[in-house]
């Protein structure tokens, strides 16, 4: 969010907290992308702010982690002091969690791959109406065809995400074996390190498809800690998390930090993991021009 907004988005969950009964004396913003993380003292709360447009999302997002909070999933929790609920004030939608004091240690791939699993075993406990990947996937799909919507992409590199969002999806949906509940996108920015050990937040991202889709998302080597993971479905659905990811941070309106960097860095990675598809013998149908 620009400044202005960023001052509102504040306002909004200072403002809501204080309703709430919720004491707040100072506000602090932990992180500002197209949604900010508000730390509230002295209650230690930690408000997840975005526009009111997110509204069913973030409404999503506190259902999600109510269920799991009926299993031993390793996730962040909702505020226990209020509602489990997404609060509308003025332009901005408001959940409020949980604050966790980070501590210093990284996760190792053990704890890492033991945390997934943990949370995957969550989330097969819970029946919960989600978008398969696939539909994220197609949504990416229709961004990039929307020129409007991703108006700087270049028209190589459009043609490279979009072939590759297509041979992809196809793969994934002749996988269908095994699925179940997913995070969405459990990379390491949406793991915390607590004393409580790595607890995975913005569960909004909640999906159906294999689990190596997970996986993709995290470190390489939690793959080797992951016993029931595929390596080459692994493999293959890293790439699609690069060219879904790529294609989000060419949208006209990403807000996320350093964005134009991850714009050359994304298509470097998906070029990247279709060479070690090729070296590793995986061919995708048709895929003689990438």
């Amino acid at each position: 969010m620009d400044l202005a907004q960023l001052q509102r988005a504040v306002e909004a969950a200072r403002s809501t907290a204080s309703a709430l009964g919720l004491d707040v004396d100072v506000a602090s913003v932990v992180h500002n992308s197209n949604r900010v993380a508000v730390r509230l003292f002295p209650c230690e709360v930690l408000a997840r702010v975005a526009p009111s447009v997110h509204q069913a999302d973030a409404q999503f997002e506190a259902e999600v982690a109510r269920r799991l909070a009926g299993t031993d999933a390793p996730v962040a929790e909702l505020e226990p002091r209020v509602e489990p609920l997404a609060y509308a004030r003025g332009a901005f939608v408001i959940t409020f969690w949980t604050y966790y004091q980070p501590v210093g240690s990284a996760i190792g791939p053990a704890d890492y791959a033991d945390a997934l699993l943990r949370l995957h075993a969550g989330l097969r406990r819970i029946d919960l109406e989600t978008p398969h990947v696939t539909d994220r996937v197609a949504t990416a799909q229709k961004e990039l065809d929307a020129h409007e919507q991703t108006p700087a992409l270049p028209a190589a590199d459009r043609e490279l995400l979009s072939t590759t969002l297509r041979r992809l999806r196809t793969v994934i949906s002749h996988a269908r074996s095994g699925e179940q509940l997913l995070h969405g996108e459990p990379h390491p920015g949406n793991v915390l390190s607590t004393r409580r050990g790595p607890l995975f937040v913005d569960l909004g991202t909640c999906c159906r498809g294999p689990v190596e889709f997970d996986l993709a998302h995290a470190p390489e080597v939690v793959t080797d800690h992951y016993p029931e993971a595929g390596r080459d479905l692994t493999q293959q659905c890293r790439v699609l998390m690069w060219a879904l990811f790529t294609t989000w941070r060419w949208r006209r309106d990403d807000q996320l930090p350093d964005r134009d960097h991850w714009r050359l860095e994304g298509l470097d990675q998906v070029r990247a993991g279709l060479l070690t598809m090729k070296a590793s013998g995986w061919v995708l149908a048709g895929e003689g021009d990438l």
